[in-house]
């Protein structure tokens, strides 16, 4: 996920609690999060129901339903292709597999909108004065904001978890109630999966990003104290628990709106003059 270099983590809390706060209006109002809705039973073999065509049954190694499918795009825009559930094999990910994550995460066409649309914001807040305004000033921060999203991405997905061996990958809880389903994902910046299926601290969050922030020391020439390098990496560890929450929380959030939009158009048929 993009890089929030706001210095202001408690904008990052606000935006999480805001995900967790539409997942509890969706639990109010569609029902259980986690309980996607029953299928049809299959009639018995050689008996297939009046008036339908026989069921297809899925291939082998197919989802079952929506809840085992993962999203690639929150919100239409952000990549998520390191979001599994939390029944996913434990086969640990090769060095290769890591680095396919990473450069994925890095290198989707998305990216590049997301950072414009920070270094936009940058340039209003007039962060990093010393970057100037105006079409240069833009630029500049344009490439720092990639910089540190590719540069963090590169060290917390495939370079220090193929160190520590670790699992790069976020595992969906996606059952359970709200606040704990909440805990849990923002846990996962402490916590995180070892290839040999374990679980210990996660040493590829902290110092993956505290790797990042030291470098971002080559491009930020008037941040390179010790408070500015600690700075970059707790508000980088805040936007990574944020985007956790919208990894655990978006697929509910999703269903909930489509099926909001399918009772909107049920009701416009019992609309009456």
């Amino acid at each position: 996920m993009a890089q929030l270099q706001t210095g202001r983590p408690g904008a990052i809390i606000a935006l999480a609690l805001f995900v967790v706060a539409g997942a509890i209006q969706a639990q109010q109002t569609g029902g259980q999060l986690t309980t996607p809705a029953a299928a049809p039973s299959d009639p018995p073999a050689g008996k297939p129901a009046s008036g339908d065509p026989p069921a297809v049954r899925p291939a082998p190694g197919t989802p079952a339903n929506d809840e085992d499918q993962v999203d690639k795009r929150i919100l239409g825009v952000l990549p998520n292709y390191r979001t599994a559930p939390k029944s996913a094999e434990s086969k640990p990910l090769t060095t290769a597999q890591k680095f396919n994550i990473a450069f994925k995460d890095s290198f989707d066409w998305p990216v590049y909108l997301v950072s414009a649309g920070f270094a936009g914001l940058y340039q209003v807040e007039n962060q990093n004065p010393e970057f100037g305004q105006g079409v240069k000033g833009y630029a500049h921060r344009y490439a720092t904001s990639y910089g540190d999203q590719t540069i963090g991405n590169m060290m917390t997905e495939a370079i220090m978890p193929t160190l520590f061996r670790e699992d790069p990958r976020y595992f969906r809880q996606g059952e359970g109630g709200v606040w704990h389903r909440a805990f849990y994902a923002a846990s996962r910046v402490m916590v995180t999966r070892t290839d040999a299926g374990g679980q210990r601290f996660n040493f590829s969050e902290w110092l993956g990003n505290g790797a990042t922030a030291a470098i971002g020391n080559l491009y930020y020439p008037q941040e390179r104290g010790l408070g500015d390098v600690w700075q970059r990496t707790y508000t980088q560890i805040a936007t990574d628990a944020f985007s956790q929450e919208l990894k655990e929380f978006w697929p509910d959030i999703k269903r909930h709106l489509k099926r909001g939009d399918n009772s909107g158009a049920d009701g416009a048929t019992d609309r009456r003059p």
